[in-house]
């Protein structure tokens, strides 16, 4: 990977002065989170990139099904640390996958985004979204509620107990931001969001014990005296009703904050919202971070310098298909597939030690997802499907992939097979009829193909005998088929198939 001044030196021939107009807020910032600011500075006034946000602990279902639906694949990949119990789709026990996501998605050439519904002082996670019944109103254990005055106080007070259970909690994130910064993925941090709101036990606090001073106090903690410096750090708004909501009353400050965002829900993209973030900008990019719907065209005219938008999860059908058609095809709007991507994104991909993303047209896809058989469309030929898994599940990472497969049988219950493999061609050594096996996988450079083979040497009475075995997998359909052909050709002769399996959503 590409890590010398020779980086630095050709962003300075390559980047728009333009660019260069503000330094990140964190002292001694990474030049992965350099490079980030200034991309999006570069492209402010000029393009918008698509987003979507995911559930902690879906990895990137959500944005593969945006690219399902609206068959473009959005830049910007977002994510939350969680709070909630395990199992639950905000569960906070999903932080080492997030990490994992995160720096596959960085690799994909997605920029990442993350914000926190940040557990209170007076709790320990997991915690609920919303107070459950009957809640204890002075020790709330959810993100909605409200700290007395004296609680907030306390947390803002070093040396109490709310404080140092608060330090706790950051701490507790801490240890996964480091973990992107080694791998030197920057982030777009977005912490406390909607500060302006009083829904949240963090918002809505103005005065000596604001909510800004805990966002300055978040600031110092993880810049100064955890030394992270690969956040990128997005202050964060709703839209305001009532002056009480008025944005410069939260604002911590401009050395304090690389990107200003706004959150809109219900289309409701008033342009005061934005000339009033524009003023307290002062010439830094500003975004939308949460959105129900993107913003349409003729908003897009009088609004023009949002950097980018990120529907939340679960909301990409509050927008139309053919609404999609409309907007996407207008070059302000930049996916993955478009053509301006890649030489938009080279210049930061350069500064972050990647090598530039293939020419070819990205799927943006991968095999990760439950997968559903078609036997209408299949082709097995004259065996029937009693040998063909009905579903198999896909876990895909950088470097290996697992395949469960779920085999039905008219005389017994399901068999369960499951099986890892390494991505780089190494063998798989297993048993096959107590026989000894082994497989090799391999990705296509592309990422939409995989090569699956299998030798199995056979002893029969005493007389080795070969079962070889291959299957091509190939996606289709924007990702959303899976297409095996396979190849065997063992003693009882050789058979060919053709299965299609559907992506289940």
């Amino acid at each position: 990977m590409i890590r010398t001044s020779f980086v630095l030196t050709c962003l300075l021939l390559i980047l728009p002065a333009s660019a260069y107009q503000f330094e990140p807020v964190s002292p001694n910032a990474s030049a992965e989170a350099s490079a980030l600011l200034d991309f999006i500075s570069s492209i402010s006034g000029k393009y918008m990139l698509t987003g979507q946000h995911n559930y902690p602990n879906t990895k990137d279902r959500n944005t593969q099904f945006a690219a399902y639906y609206t068959g473009k694949t959005p830049v910007v990949y977002s994510i939350d640390w969680g709070h909630a119990r395990e199992g639950d789709s905000d569960s906070y026990l999903a932080r080492p996958d997030i990490v994992k996501e995160c720096i596959r998605q960085h690799s994909l050439g997605s920029l990442i985004t993350i914000c926190w519904h940040a557990v209170p002082p007076t709790a320990e996670e997991p915690i609920t979204f919303r107070a459950l019944p009957d809640s204890d109103p002075d020790s709330i254990q959810s993100v909605q509620g409200k700290l007395t005055d004296r609680q907030f106080r306390d947390v803002l007070t070093p040396g109490t107990a709310l404080y140092k259970q608060w330090c706790k909690q950051v701490d507790s994130v801490v240890v996964y931001l480091k973990q992107l910064q080694d791998a030197h993925v920057p982030v777009l941090w977005r912490p406390y969001h909607e500060m302006n709101g009083n829904w949240f036990w963090w918002g809505a606090r103005t005065g000596e014990y604001s909510t800004r001073r805990l966002y300055i106090q978040l600031f110092d903690r993880l810049v100064k005296h955890h030394k992270l410096n690969n956040l990128v750090w997005v202050w964060s708004v709703d839209r305001f009703d009532n002056p009480a909501m008025y944005y410069e009353q939260y604002y911590p400050g401009k050395e304090y904050v690389d990107i200003l965002s706004l959150d809109v829900y219900g289309n409701d993209f008033k342009k005061t919202y934005y000339d009033s973030l524009k003023v307290l900008a002062d010439g830094k990019p500003i975004a939308l971070a949460e959105v129900g719907n993107p913003p349409a065209l003729e908003i897009l005219d009088e609004q023009p310098d949002w950097a980018f938008y990120v529907i939340w999860a679960d909301m990409v059908r509050n927008t139309l298909k053919k609404q999609y058609d409309v907007l996407f095809p207008d070059p302000r709007f930049v996916n993955k597939e478009d053509s301006i991507f890649l030489p938009l994104i080279s210049s930061y991909r350069l500064a972050c030690g990647l090598n530039p993303l293939p020419e070819k047209e990205k799927s943006g896809t991968d095999f990760n997802g439950t997968w559903h058989f078609s036997e209408e469309e299949s082709q097995t030929g004259d065996r029937g499907t009693s040998q063909v898994p009905p579903s198999i599940v896909v876990e895909q990472s950088e470097d290996k992939i697992h395949i469960t497969r779920q085999f039905l049988y008219e005389y017994a219950s399901t068999r369960t097979e499951e099986t890892t493999y390494s991505l780089n061609g190494e063998v798989y050594k297993s048993t096959f009829w107590d026989s000894p096996r082994e497989t090799t996988v391999k990705l296509s450079e592309s990422g939409d193909s995989l090569k699956i083979e299998s030798h199995t040497r056979l002893n029969r009475g005493g007389r080795a005998e070969e079962l070889s075995e291959t299957e091509e997998w190939t996606l289709l359909q924007n990702g959303n088929l899976l297409q095996i052909h396979m190849n065997t050709d063992s003693p009882w002769g050789k058979h060919v198939v053709m299965l299609i399996y559907k992506k289940a959503w």
